[in-house]
């Protein structure tokens, strides 16, 4: 999709984008921080666009939220208020374009999402959710629908169901591979392990980056660093406030192919990635921290009550994933009033977000457009707040 396509996207969805355009005599150079989901799309769009890009990851690409990840793209009526839930929906669209831009590289898994709960008072709550959702493509389905779209699971009675056709998933790490590979080919300098370590400032503007890999001048910083932002940013006295935020996921070893989209029954959400591994996420999940083989273990009776065959399957391996969870759960993203050329982004989920986030912020700093979208997520809402 070129420049003039999206954005009249964005029109049709009563977004506008504001300019004017700036016109430049060389490449810009931006620095971005971090080398997870949202940094690379970020550094990916920049590159595409001709920017100069360095794109420094302390570890390695992925090793933070991104790697533990659910990884489901949804935006349903949970995404509130209005803007938000709007901006959600043009995420998943945009991981569809992405996916074409790539020619099918990335291995996205299209099915949706079929929730369901046994008569109980939490059906009665499923159906009322159903009825609240707006502009979401999702509906109630009888028993009969749950067994054609879900042909190798075991319900159960099941008092109510539906099913959330947008929603996709990818292999968290699968889909970065793909991102990186393709922003590298567009002229990206992926630096691992490479820590920053200051920065040099000259008329209170960032003029080049201090890391462990050397010193890169920069036009642009933009700071995607995930919980390493708050302390990224101090060190140029601007404040981000986030939050703990951990979430924690079962993984089986790779099995034949049982799941054609997202189960989610009462009490756990189930899925099956492209090279057959199934990820098995709790009722707890947002909040716990408990990433024991115990834990694990129950995790997967819970699931197998439900997927046959999982009883017969070993536990691979936990992991505890900390979100980088803006404050108000928001996203954050935009430049710092304090430090005029600091570009930062940092957001849950930036697996949904990621590459709108990529093209919105490219538009923004290459074109010194003023987005309307992102109007809601300056960080500047935030002013006052220690």
């Amino acid at each position: 999709m070129d420049r003039r396509e999206f954005i009249q996207l964005y029109d049709g969805f009563g977004v506008s984008v504001l300019y004017p355009i700036e016109t430049r005599s060389e490449p810009d150079r931006i620095v971005v921080i971090g080398g997870g989901i949202l940094g690379t799309s970020i550094a990916y769009h920049l590159a595409r666009r001709g920017a100069q890009v360095i794109q420094c990851e302390k570890l390695r690409p992925g090793s933070g939220a991104t790697e533990k990840s659910f990884a489901r793209f949804k935006a349903d009526y949970r995404t509130h208020p209005t803007p938000y839930n709007l901006l959600n929906r043009l995420g998943v669209f945009n991981w569809h374009q992405l996916q074409r831009d790539l020619e099918g590289e990335l291995q996205i898994q299209w099915g949706g999402n079929v929730s369901w709960s046994p008569p109980s008072n939490e059906a009665e709550k499923l159906r009322l959710d159903v009825q609240n959702e707006w502009r979401y493509d999702t509906h109630l389905v009888d028993e009969a629908e749950v067994h054609r779209l879900l042909p190798n699971v075991t319900p159960g009675p099941v008092g109510a169901a539906r099913f959330c056709e947008e929603e996709g998933t990818v292999d968290p790490l699968q889909a970065l591979a793909v991102l990186v590979k393709n922003a590298e080919r567009f002229g990206v300098k992926l630096l691992y392990p490479c820590e920053v370590t200051g920065f040099e400032l000259a008329s209170g503007r960032i003029r080049a980056v201090q890391t462990t890999r050397g010193r890169f001048r920069a036009d642009v910083v933009v700071l995607a660093a995930g919980l390493g932002t708050p302390a990224l940013a101090g060190k140029l006295g601007v404040h981000v406030p986030l939050k703990a935020s951990p979430g924690v996921l079962a993984h089986t070893p790779a099995m034949s192919p049982i799941l054609e989209r997202m189960a989610h029954p009462a009490g756990t959400f189930i899925k099956q990635n492209p090279n057959g591994g199934v990820v098995i996420r709790g009722s707890d999940f947002r909040g716990s921290t408990d990433a024991s083989r115990e834990h694990g273990q129950e995790l997967m009776r819970t699931a197998a009550q439900f997927v046959p065959g999982l009883d017969r399957v070993p536990l691979e391996r936990m992991t505890l994933g900390w979100r980088p969870m803006p404050q108000d759960e928001l996203p954050i993203v935009g430049f710092s009033q304090d430090c005029p050329n600091l570009y930062i982004a940092t957001m849950h989920s930036g697996m949904t977000l990621g590459p709108l986030m990529g093209q919105l912020t490219a538009l923004e700093i290459l074109d010194n457009a003023d987005v309307d979208l992102l109007q809601p997520y300056r960080l500047s809402r935030f002013a006052g707040l220690k």
